[in-house]
């Protein structure tokens, strides 16, 4: 059996770096008024960084009375002071230093081939430090965008921006965004925010990398062809077909002069023979481990906007925010953790994946599912009071709710959908259930689900069904102007 002594190891090799006098290598580090020399080994470096390994060993470095003499001016000396001590200890301490140097830790750790602190340190920023990168996306992304081993924190803030996009497109900040993290965020199909909006952005940022005025007044052939060859990349990456006609004429024609005619002839077929361009609308975002984003795209929110599924959808249709608040398999499938997570008059969506089939069973209620308290009904309109029993119930109205099924996750051709006939039981409140579409339409008793026909909606489900609930998710469902 091997014994491991590697505390007693890391603290030698810590008084090797503080007081040894057989240094032979002298690092200069930073630049102008904040510069400081690190004295080092060579073979340790070489030993613990291939960039020190080749750069050492290159017959360029410089020597001065044998000692090699480097040179660091892009690394400051509060972050190469963790880099030196991580190289002799194994140690990193990153509790009291500012988000600012641990980004530049990342950066240097990166061009010095560091790879165990490079993903340490990177995994560190997005665990426990998520705040200030939400509020710095335009720094970090900048800074490590061209670092191809930083893919991991770059999907990271890609991926936060699209669910909350509107804060960040419109600050100016935001105008001084490197081409490629441009490229990389308005090519995603989850970037959720109206296609206009991504238009207006692009422009600005055109305008400002090409160094225009804002005031087209005074523009002329040459400051169009400036922004055209900023932006040439970039068009072909709006969804036209997710713009309004309205403003299509109003904010993208103006900068017709911009956009290559192929583009302009597809955009002119859509609005005028309905004819689809090349690139669809965006998808919705969509946290399900139950069903395809695709299915929530291309049916529910059409069934929502009480639309036909196969018709797609454009700019002028209402756009949607759908965020996941509830699910199962994390928080526990009962009654009473459905009705805590799920409380409130807020549209709601909610899918559920059965034991023993691919079947996925759900529901949409515009008027949430447990919205009133637990002692009253509403019928027509009119308040009565039911007393605390666990069975009493409450009705809610509503003429927007549904239930639906698909055979399974991908499945478009056999999805139903079965709409309320008796809106003023719609909804019922019932603490004998999680949620309750209509008197048991369809409805959640703890990890069961149950389907009843009573006439509330359209008999399209199984009836007199029971199931054991495998999987079961609750998304809020916000319109967004």
């Amino acid at each position: 059996m091997t014994s491991l002594f590697h505390s007693s190891l890391s603290k030698d090799f810590s008084l090797i770096l503080d007081n040894a006098d057989d240094y032979n290598v002298v690092i200069h580090v930073g630049e102008n008024d904040d510069i400081k020399e690190f004295y080092a080994h060579s073979v340790i470096l070489r030993a613990r960084s291939s960039y020190f390994k080749s750069a050492l060993s290159s017959n360029w470095i410089t020597k001065n009375n044998n000692m090699i003499i480097f040179n660091k001016p892009n690394i400051t000396p509060t972050v190469f002071d963790l880099i030196i001590k991580y190289i002799y200890t194994g140690e990193l301490n990153l509790t009291k230093q500012s988000c600012g140097d641990i980004l530049e830790l990342l950066v240097a750790s990166d061009e010095l081939l560091l790879e165990e602190l490079f993903e340490y340190v990177q995994d560190y920023l997005i665990e426990e430090k998520s705040s200030w990168i939400n509020q710095n996306f335009d720094l970090i992304l900048n800074a490590v965008f061209r670092l191809h081993s930083c893919k991991k924190l770059q999907d990271y803030c890609l991926q936060s921006i699209c669910k909350e996009p509107l804060p960040f497109i419109d600050s100016k900040s935001c105008l001084l965004l490197d081409k490629n993290v441009v490229f990389s965020l308005i090519e995603r199909d989850d970037l959720q925010v109206r296609e206009i909006t991504i238009w207006n952005f692009l422009i600005k940022w055109g305008i400002e990398q090409s160094d225009l005025g804002y005031d087209r007044i005074n523009w002329n052939n040459d400051n169009y062809e400036a922004l055209k060859n900023t932006l040439d990349q970039f068009i072909p990456l709006i969804r036209f077909v997710g713009i309004s006609h309205k403003d299509l004429c109003g904010k993208v024609l103006p900068y017709k002069a911009v956009i290559p005619n192929h583009i302009l002839n597809e955009i002119e077929e859509f609005y005028h023979e309905n004819i689809l361009p090349s690139l669809p609308l965006r998808m919705k975002n969509m946290e399900s481990n139950i069903i395809k984003s695709e299915l929530v795209n291309l049916i529910i929110i059409n069934w929502i906007d009480k639309k036909d599924v196969m018709v797609n959808r454009t700019g002028n249709d209402p756009l949607y925010k759908i965020n996941l608040i509830y699910r199962g398999s994390k928080d526990g499938i009962n009654n009473k953790i459905f009705r805590n997570k799920c409380n409130g008059r807020i549209a709601s969506l909610v899918l559920i994946k059965v034991s023993g089939s691919n079947k996925i069973f759900g529901g949409y209620s515009s008027i949430g599912f447990s919205s009133l308290g637990d002692n009253y009904v509403i019928e027509n309109n009119i308040s009565r009071y039911y007393g605390s029993n666990e069975y009493a119930g409450l009705f809610y109205n509503s003429s927007d709710s549904f239930i639906f099924s698909f055979e399974n996750d991908t499945d478009i051709n056999n999805m139903k959908i079965g709409r309320i006939i008796n809106q003023n039981k719609a909804i019922q409140d019932i603490k004998s259930c999680g949620f309750n579409f209509g008197w048991s339409s369809l409805s959640m008793s703890n990890d069961r689900l149950c389907i009843v026909n009573h006439g509330i909606y359209e008999n399209i489900l199984p009836m007199d069904e029971t199931y054991y609930i495998k999987e079961i998710e609750t998304f809020t469902v916000t319109k967004l102007l």
